[in-house]
């Protein structure tokens, strides 16, 4: 197959998913790697030739790679995620409305331009986190303890952003991470509590976790994400969704994700196809879907590592 991914500069030198170019290509697969940030592009051309069968998105929020992707599902050709669904999870005030409206366990969601507008959300709701709209990462993240404390985590240039109600927790995330209808758990420490001792590592996953990971890929029509969800006392509340996350600690993660994004690119994906997200699958072994050759040894990452991918065409 011949696949086409966007790699913003933010991830130039990421593992993931270059990783993952490196294991297509020892598997036999054409990819090219096209930079929005850092090439000068014929864009109009490259999306209209058509001649990839499938295109896959790494990029940072309001980054110009989500706008190629749309460009080439607007002709017609076959995007990891879709466009669409990456775009509803980008924007977390988009994203909580859709949730909620779906029933998803998500807080209320509050949004403004600066902090201290925040002010004005009840009493009874504080301590509230607060963060941009378009975060990622846990980058801007911080719990306000109360209304008078606003005023000291405003910081200038964030753009928009959205506040919810604390969830009292261990002091951990659950980070859910979805492969195409595969599911992996892991145990991640909060950005809220940096300091909290928690084991961090690959965890069994609860079925009310579960379900409700696998109807975000549903409502959202998302074939590769992951959710973070904290265990409140009233249950799983999920505090974040996003499109392509790192899958940490997801084992064999890169043969994982090249045999999904193969697989989607044959089949087009849940999102194009309209079906219900399948039932959660939790696999015992890692496993390298059966009929791809068993990969070559992987150089380690150079200086560049785009040019350490032999092979790879960038654009």
């Amino acid at each position: 197959m011949k696949l086409c991914f966007l790699v913003e500069e933010l991830y130039r030198h990421d593992g993931m998913p270059l990783d993952v170019v490196r294991r297509l290509l020892s598997w036999g697969h054409q990819v090219d790697v096209v930079r929005p940030g850092g090439s000068l592009l014929r864009i109009s051309e490259e999306v209209r030739a058509g001649t990839h069968d499938a295109w896959v998105l790494k990029t940072v929020s309001g980054g110009p790679g989500l706008t190629l992707l749309e460009a080439a599902a607007a002709v017609g050709l076959t995007t990891v995620n879709d466009a669409r669904s990456i775009r509803a999870v980008r924007d977390k005030v988009l994203t909580s409305v859709i949730a909620r409206q779906h029933g998803l366990p998500v807080p209320v969601t509050y949004s403004a331009p600066r902090a201290t507008l925040f002010a004005d959300v009840s009493d009874e709701l504080f301590p509230l986190v607060v963060k941009p709209a378009d975060g990622s990462s846990g980058r801007g993240v911080r719990l306000v303890s109360d209304p008078r404390r606003l005023a000291e985590v405003e910081q200038a240039g964030e753009g928009q952003l959205i506040a919810q109600p604390y969830v009292p927790n261990t002091g951990s995330d659950l980070k859910v991470y979805c492969l195409a209808g595969e599911f992996h758990a892991t145990l991640r420490r909060s950005p809220l509590h940096p300091d909290g001792p928690v084991d961090e590592g690959a965890v069994p996953l609860p079925a009310e976790v579960a379900a409700a990971a696998a109807k975000v890929g549903e409502v959202f029509g998302l074939d590769l994400y992951g959710i973070d969800v904290v265990l409140g006392p009233d249950g799983p509340v999920i505090v974040d969704i996003n499109d392509f996350p790192s899958f940490r600690q997801v084992p064999d993660a890169v043969s994982r994700l090249a045999g999904a994004v193969l697989d989607l690119a044959r089949t087009g994906g849940t999102a194009r196809t309209g079906l219900l997200a399948p039932a959660p699958h939790i696999p015992a072994q890692p496993h390298i879907p059966q009929g791809r050759p068993h990969p070559h040894p992987v150089p380690g990452p150079g200086a560049d590592m785009l040019a350490a991918v032999p092979g790879v065409a960038q654009i």
